[in-house]
């Protein structure tokens, strides 16, 4: 290389955004995703022993899945090729089996395809691929954002691992900035930045877990202080960082007291069955970067705890929004938990499911290991027939209602009741026929039934 390619060559480096710099080129740089890529994993097994197979990398923008495939691809004895989907069509497929075909026809090279965005291509694209993986002529590693049992057609989906990559935590995202600050050769080492404790923590929460994003507007903020600045330190304030990005730092921690009086207003809020208040607060923790998956989980809980059998849809309504915001991510997706959130809001409520649950752990912690009564017990032998397992057991079914009196609690709890549904909601029609069969069972029971 001449004076004038190395020039040429270093100018492109330099003319790189900060994230692509900053893109681990092994394992041991890699941040995140040990459940994936730590030790006794399969990929860092595939990679250490170049035994590369079949995957679907499928996680949020930002978690690795590009960086992943490119240690593969540095890894790999094997003619790796970088396939965009968004760019590429089927004459793009066939070219790259032709070119696979004289690979290990010429080289004995086996050839893995990285297909970025693979949720972009459609049935008969994908189609294209098949055979080629099936016989091993390509070794295919794609990349989505989007659910593969939805997005990529099943034949492909069975000859391929999914790999489920997670969001970025806190912490990893911290690591990753810290990283750029101090690199002198790929980040912003030699460049005297020093990011202020608040500035930092804004930088994390509006990142939401994407490493780009992240070091992206980490390197747009350092630019304006570069261009303001003539000092050798330069800062990164929190005021800075907000002029530079045009966002606003909301008052937030997730870690302190605020996460709590936030997602306490909203629980409280939905309990309280006030819409307005649970969507507001609900936009107070998303706008402040909280992980939506964290209030979609403490919405199925609630869901449970205060609406229970009042409303039996709610648990499905909070399920489905979770799922809906994993399949569409930000900010399509925090629809899916605003509509969730006004559902639980105006369900009837019922607390019954939760108090009959304390009350069962209760008893069970009291009361240790009490035994199943015999005519309820399982009598798989001749013996424990004999022991009267079984005996006098009475078949529901055979019943009119499919409902009989009899005894199932063991004979210390024997009358007790548990769960006592509300007037409210689907519960009122339970209690109906609750209060019928227990009223059938008490007599039975009386009579020594």
């Amino acid at each position: 290389m001449d004076l004038f390619e190395y020039q040429a060559q270093k100018t492109a480096e330099d003319a790189k955004p900060l994230a692509e710099k900053m893109r681990p080129a092994n394992l041991k740089e890699f941040v995140g995703q040990t459940h994936a890529v730590g030790k006794g994993s399969m990929i860092r097994h595939a990679i250490e022993k170049d035994r590369i197979f079949s995957m679907i990398l499928w996680g949020p923008p930002g978690c690795g899945k590009t960086t992943l495939a490119r240690i593969f691809a540095h890894e790999t004895r094997s003619h790796f090729v970088h396939f965009s989907a968004v760019l590429s069509g089927v004459k793009e497929i066939r070219s790259v089996i032709r070119e696979a075909g004289d690979q290990l026809k010429l080289y004995r090279k086996k050839t893995v395809l990285f297909v970025d965005e693979i949720h972009r291509f459609n049935k008969s694209q994908q189609d294209a691929f098949l055979h080629h993986v099936e016989n091993g002529l390509i070794t295919l590693i794609g990349a989505t954002t989007e659910n593969p049992s939805f997005e990529v057609i099943s034949p492909l989906l069975s000859r391929c691992q999914v790999i489920t990559l997670k969001m970025l935590s806190a912490d990893d995202i911290g690591d990753i900035l810290d990283r750029a600050l101090k690199d002198r050769d790929r980040g912003i080492g030699n460049m005297g930045i020093v990011l202020d404790r608040d500035a930092r923590s804004h930088l994390i929460h509006i990142a939401d877990g994407d490493a780009r994003t992240a070091l992206n507007n980490l390197e747009i903020a350092a630019s304006l202080v570069i261009s303001e600045s003539e000092k050798k330190t330069r800062h990164i304030t929190l005021d800075c960082l907000e002029n530079a990005l045009q966002n606003k730092a909301l008052v937030y921690d997730k870690a302190g007291e605020e996460h709590y009086n936030l997602i306490s207003a909203f629980h409280k809020s939905l309990r309280g069955s006030d819409p307005d208040a649970a969507l507001y607060w609900l936009g107070r923790m998303l706008s402040a970067g909280e992980d939506p998956l964290y209030v979609a989980r403490r919405m199925v809980r609630f869901a449970s705890e205060d609406v229970g059998n009042a409303d039996p849809a709610a648990l499905r309504m909070a399920l489905d929004a979770m799922e809906a915001f994993r399949f569409l991510g930000h900010p399509e997706g925090e629809l899916a938990l605003a509509q969730s959130a006004v559902y639980l809001a105006t369900a009837p409520k019922s607390n019954s499911i939760y108090s009959a649950w304390k009350e069962v752990n209760h008893i069970i912690k009291h009361s240790g290991s009490l035994p199943v009564p015999l005519h309820i017990r399982n009598a798989p032998t001749g013996l424990m027939k004999d022991l009267g397992y079984g005996k006098g057991y009475k078949y529901a079914h055979d019943y009119e209602g499919a409902y009989t009196p009899q005894t199932y609690l063991p004979e210390k709890l024997k009358g007790d009741f548990l769960y006592f549904p509300t007037d409210r909601g689907h519960e009122k029609k339970i209690k109906q026929r609750l209060d019928k069969q227990r009223g059938l069972r008490y007599k039975g029971e009386e009579n020594g039934e």
